[in-house]
Formats: structure tokens, C-alpha cells, sequence
């Protein structure tokens, strides 16, 4: 599993010591954005997520207290959901795909944009709602 170490006090290095590379944050973004919920819906991911990076960084997610693993009813598989801790990083998700639909000329897949014309607070807000239901929904809040 990725280990995560300090370099310094600066909490922008810590965050980047966190999530500074590529998968985890795209994770986050899987379960903020399309609601993926198990590993095959990561594995679908348009970036193409190799299985051994995917499991590594679920591992850390969840170590870290950002996820939380579940059983599926009836079902041999796990499901996870975001913890509040990765509940609270839905404004940054949300940033980073406004600046990334803002200065990147390519499609914008995730339409960020029209679901926030009624206000970007209003929209995070309602991600949150969404997102602790679906929490409180499966008895892991």
C-alpha cells in the first residue's frame, strides 16, 4: 500500500503528500461524481485504472478514514462509500473540474458546468445531501 509521509508542516504539501497522484483523487472524483460504488465500476474509469493501483489506493483511502468497505446484500462482493473526511473534499473535486473544463479545450465529460448555473454552493450541498444519505442509507454513518 502507498504509505504516506510527511516532507513538511505546510498543509498544501500535505495534501499533495495525500493526494498527489493521479488515482487517488481520480477515486474520489468516481465516487463524488458518478457514484461508482465497486471495484468494477473504478475499473470502468475512462483512465484505465490497472487492478493492482485500484486495490493499493482503495486500501489507502480507507486506512486514512477518507472510505469505508461494505458487503453488498446477497452478494460476494465489497462496496465503499465516501466517510465524511472524504465527504469534505467534494468543493475540491468541484474546483479542480471547473479549472480543468476552464483552461482544457477537450470535451467535458463529467458536465460540471450546467449543474452549477443555479449556484456552485447549491450544487456542492446537494452532492454532500446526496452523498450522507447514501451513508445513513447503509448504516455506515
Amino acid at each position: 500500500m502507498k504509505d504516506i509521509s510527511q516532507r513538511s508542516t505546510c498543509p498544501v504539501s500535505f495534501s499533495l503528500d495525500f493526494f498527489g497522484d493521479k488515482w487517488t483523487l481520480l477515486i474520489v472524483r468516481d465516487m463524488i461524481l458518478k457514484g461508482y460504488t465497486t471495484f468494477g465500476d473504478f475499473q470502468q474509469s475512462d483512465e484505465g485504472i490497472a487492478t493492482n493501483i485500484l486495490t493499493d489506493r482503495l486500501k489507502m483511502l480507507e486506512k486514512y478514514g477518507f472510505i469505508i468497505k461494505y458487503p453488498l446484500a446477497g452478494k460476494a462482493r465489497t462496496g465503499y462509500c465516501l466517510t465524511e473526511k472524504g465527504i469534505s473534499l467534494i468543493p475540491v473535486v468541484i474546483e479542480l473540474a471547473l479549472w480543468g473544463s476552464h483552461f482544457d479545450s477537450t470535451e467535458d465529460t463529467l458536465n460540471i458546468s450546467p449543474k452549477i448555473e443555479s449556484g456552485k454552493e447549491a450544487y456542492i450541498n446537494q452532492l454532500k445531501k446526496e452523498l450522507t444519505a447514501y451513508l445513513e442509507s447503509k448504516k455506515l454513518l
